[in-house]
This record gives structure tokens, sequence and C-alpha cells, in this order.
């Protein structure tokens, strides 16, 4: 891990940690943020943003003023969606009072804020691993385009011959995770970009954690560009093609 300043209150105490990571996202970040704080949970919010051109960063500084448990770490370039939630975890997981669980969601409104206490309270309940699922029962997907389902579904596809976990969607990057889990597996996480989604659930299933999905609905970013950039694809299809 690279290790950058963390900015804000290091003795933040909470139940719930969140972690967002971005890239541009200056057009979303304030709203989200402010639904986080309306939720009524102990939370705590840690924005890992890569160095964005449109201002992303100074906009959670604004944001701190008003709210004491947001933290933020800036990074000096792009390094890829992987990298940004293991160094997530490590920085909660350094705090003197790190949350109980750990929360992880994209930051442009993909995924419904509401959601989250749904995965927590799942979590409480005897798992270690809560997996926000767009494939199970009742999940589903909204506004996405037949190329983009036909790569998620086959990815799901591979990772769950290869996995083998018995879940329904190995790629949803809407999750709660155990402080235990993540303790657990954090020194064998080594993936850069997408692939991070499969890795933490295979090292999750070979440690025997407890895993469960609950349905969500994931919708397509409604402001923005997809951060999701040629290279990052070429990174997860290889990484796909070395499972087969």
């Amino acid at each position: 891990m690279n290790f950058f300043p963390v900015e804000g209150n290091p003795a933040i105490v909470s139940d719930v940690g969140i972690i967002l990571p971005t890239y541009c996202e200056a057009a979303n970040i304030q709203k989200l943020i402010n639904a986080l704080e309306s939720l009524d949970l102990n939370i705590s919010i840690l924005v890992i943003d890569d160095s964005s051109p449109d201002g992303t960063a100074n906009i959670v500084r604004s944001l701190q003023e008003k709210h004491e448990n947001l933290l933020l770490l800036v990074r000096p370039k792009k390094s890829g969606l992987g990298t940004a939630i293991t160094d997530g975890f490590r920085t909660f997981l350094s705090l003197e009072h790190f949350p109980k669980c750990i929360i992880t969601m994209d930051a442009d409104f993909s995924h419904n804020p509401e959601d989250i206490a749904r995965l927590v309270s799942a979590l409480d309940s005897k798992f270690d691993l809560v997996i926000g699922s767009r494939y199970s029962p009742r999940g589903k997907t909204v506004d996405w385009s037949i190329i983009r389902k036909a790569i998620s579904k086959t990815a799901n596809l591979i990772a769950s011959l290869w996995v083998k976990a018995r879940i329904h969607d190995y790629t949803s990057g809407l999750r709660c995770y155990s402080t235990n889990l993540v303790r657990s597996i954090l020194g064998d996480l080594h993936s850069t970009t997408y692939e991070i989604q499969i890795e933490t659930i295979r090292q999750a299933h070979l440690r025997k954690f407890k895993i469960r999905e609950i349905p969500i609905t994931f919708t397509n970013r409604k402001k923005g560009k997809s951060k999701l950039s040629a290279n990052e694809i070429k990174q997860f299809i290889s990484y796909i093609l070395v499972k087969i």
C-alpha cells in the first residue's frame, strides 16, 4: 500500500464505515454524501479520490466543515478500483476506533443508499459478507445495454464455475463486509481493477466465511460518464480468461 495522508478526524467512532472510490464525480458526490448522512445509522464515510480534475476532492473538503464523520484520501493518479478498495480497507483498520463493518459502493448513485441499512441488518444475522445482488430473485438492473448485460452475465458465469460459492452475483459493487473478514483476507487481495469483486468473494469462501445475498436494483448512472477505461476492461477480461 502507498500511504497517503487522510484528511479529517482520525479519532472518529462509527459502527459502519463506507468506502466511496471517486474519479470525476463532482456532479454526484455532494448529493450522495448528503443522502448517506441522512441514514439512521452511525456511519463514517471515506472518499478515496484519484486526483479528479473536476474538483471532486474540494467538494468533499467543503462538506467536511459540516460533517465530522467524513474522511478524504487523495491519491496522486487514477490507480484502479481494486487498489482503492484495499486502500480503503487499510485506512479503516488503521483507525483507533475502526468500524464494525465496511460498506463498498459506487459514487454515482447506481447503488441506492437506502439499501445500506438492509445490508448491515443482514450482516448482524451472523453473516460475514452481504452482497447487494442484481441477479438473485427480485434483483434487477435498469437502463443497461445488451452488451453490458452480456459481459456481466458472462463474467458471473465464469466466476461461479471457478469460485463455486453458490451465489448469483459475483461482480456487484454494493457489499457489506465484517471487519473480521476484511482483516482475514486483506493480505491476499492483489487486484488493481474490477476483479477485486470476485477476488474478495473467493478469499471469503476459501476461509469458510458466511456469505449472503439480498436483492437490489442497480440503476445506470444519470450524471457524469462511466470511468471504466479500455485498459481496465482489458485487465478484467485477462483475469477472467486466466480463470477459464
